[in-house]
């Protein structure tokens, strides 16, 4: 199942923020440490930056969930 995020204006949201937002991760601390140990994709690559830049467009996978970015 693919859930959708609205950025609502921004231009970005950082990775670790947004799986937190979706209810992905209990805390921004989990968040960080599921980016750090490699469990997170953007568009399908491994992606360990913890404040990386997720825009428009984008897809995010972890522990089998995804969401698609939108504007």
């Amino acid at each position: 199942v693919m859930e959708t995020f609205a950025l609502e204006g921004h231009e970005h949201v950082a990775l670790c923020d947004l799986l937190k937002i979706l209810g992905w991760c209990d805390s921004g601390a989990m968040a960080k440490a599921a980016v750090g140990e490699g469990l997170v994709t953007v568009d399908g690559a491994l992606e360990t930056r913890k404040r990386c830049k997720i825009v428009a467009g984008q897809v995010v996978s972890f522990e089998g969930r995804q969401a698609q970015v939108v504007a």
